[in-house]
């Protein structure tokens, strides 16, 4: 009995990620109610608060489901290519870029965060708790940068931080841009071609 009330319940929360999902890319997270994702789920609001305390919670849940698969992808590279940190981080940004154009739940979460939820003081926990992951990603990527100077993929004028930043930027402004309007641009057919044209600068840079 205990293994299905434990299955119940992780259906409950699959139903809940689900519904959130679907309502803040549709409605944007300021204009999405708990009362609203529990109708949507089919659960009262009670199941909503045994599994998150609030909105925050479930976006926190979401950026999990949507990004740690991309992360254990890029696990796997550091495994493959230990000493391809430029080819590495070309695989990780059109792997992001490819994975917004083909995969529904990246594609979402990538508009919520980018377009559908407002960074103001009622954000609260998530502002700062997506601006700490943020940080962290930018650090990695600092850190892939660093160690491509050192293997001489990139001469030591080049400044590790201000290249994470430029590819940090360039990966979010692609991917909002593509979300705002899709007709832009081909994300599918141009993304390697942006990602290795900002990488060419950086190689030429002297």
């Amino acid at each position: 009995m205990a293994r299905k009330t434990k299955e119940e319940a992780q259906l409950t929360r699959s139903l809940l990620l689900d519904a959130a999902e679907r309502l803040f890319s549709e409605r944007g997270v300021a204009r999405t109610t708990l009362n609203d994702i529990a109708s949507a789920a089919g659960v009262t609001r009670g199941a909503v608060y045994w599994h998150f305390q609030n909105k925050t919670d479930l976006i926190h849940a979401l950026w999990d489901q949507a990004v740690l698969p991309l992360e254990a992808s890029f696990e796997e590279l550091l495994q493959t290519m230990p000493n391809d940190p430029l080819g590495r981080l070309r695989a990780k940004a059109i792997t992001v870029l490819n994975e917004v154009v083909h995969n529904d739940r990246t594609r979402n979460f990538m508009s919520i965060v980018l377009l559908k939820c407002e960074y103001v003081e009622e954000a609260g926990g998530w502002r700062e708790g997506y601006l700490t992951k943020r940080a962290e990603c930018l650090t990695e990527i600092t850190g892939d940068f660093k160690q491509a100077i050192e293997l001489g993929q990139l001469t030591d004028s080049v400044d590790p931080q201000f290249a994470a930043v430029g590819l940090f930027s360039i990966i979010d402004g692609l991917c909002f841009h593509w979300l705002m309007n899709p007709s832009l641009f081909s994300m599918e057919k141009q993304a390697q071609k942006y990602i290795d044209t900002y990488f060419a600068g950086l190689a030429s840079a002297g």
